[in-house]
């Protein structure tokens, strides 16, 4: 899930400071709680979603990063941990969902920075991959690319095609393919693939 599927740019952020990426604490709570109410409007779904994502009893544990503006809040990343049922065995690999800027300051690389830190923290764990649901234009040039073309099977079938992205990282070894599952709190949340209004 990512609150914005537009291309960014590189700009400046407010005052001419970047964005620091740091580890979130305990006090980013509420700050974080904002950013993904603010950046998805969908009420307390996605909230909730990071609030129970947060304390699921998981291996590998959940890694949880914010973007700082001025020492204000302003995204978050969550990677949280999810399966792979490969042909050997259950490989544990990670979920990158959900990404969230605050609307006055998506387009400005904020969200690439929260991208490229989760996955290097990814591949410094040695997680082979890290799976998301997302626009193939925005991720496609973030270090994914096509879950299904290369080689992975959807845990849903609302999920379309496109949307399902996979990272490669250094510990990943090609046998590594088969169904990525989600864990039960993403379905419990109902997070999983797209809603039709109509059903």
């Amino acid at each position: 899930m990512t609150s914005h599927d537009a291309r960014e740019g590189l700009g400046i952020v407010s005052g001419g400071s970047g964005p620091v990426i740091r580890q979130e604490t305990a006090d980013d709570h509420r700050d974080v709680r904002e950013v993904h109410t603010r950046a998805f409007d969908d009420g307390e779904r996605v909230p909730g979603l990071v609030e129970a994502l947060r304390v699921a009893e998981a291996a590998p544990a959940p890694m949880s990063f914010v973007a700082t503006v001025d020492g204000r809040v302003v995204g978050h990343v969550l990677l949280s941990a999810a399966r792979l049922d490969a042909p050997r065995r259950i490989v544990d690999v990670l979920s990158l969902s959900p990404l969230g800027v605050l609307p006055e300051f998506q387009r400005q690389g904020i969200g690439t920075r929260l991208v490229a830190h989760a996955l290097a923290a990814a591949d410094g764990r040695r997680v082979p991959l890290v799976f998301l649901e997302g626009s193939p234009r925005y991720y496609g040039t973030r270090g994914f690319e096509g879950a299904g073309a290369a080689g992975f099977r959807s845990p849903s079938l609302r999920i379309p095609e496109a949307a399902f992205q996979v990272a490669r990282l250094s510990a990943h070894e090609p046998w590594m393919t088969g169904t990525f599952v989600y864990s039960e709190v993403f379905w419990a949340f109902d997070c999983v693939g797209l809603r039709d209004p109509e059903a």
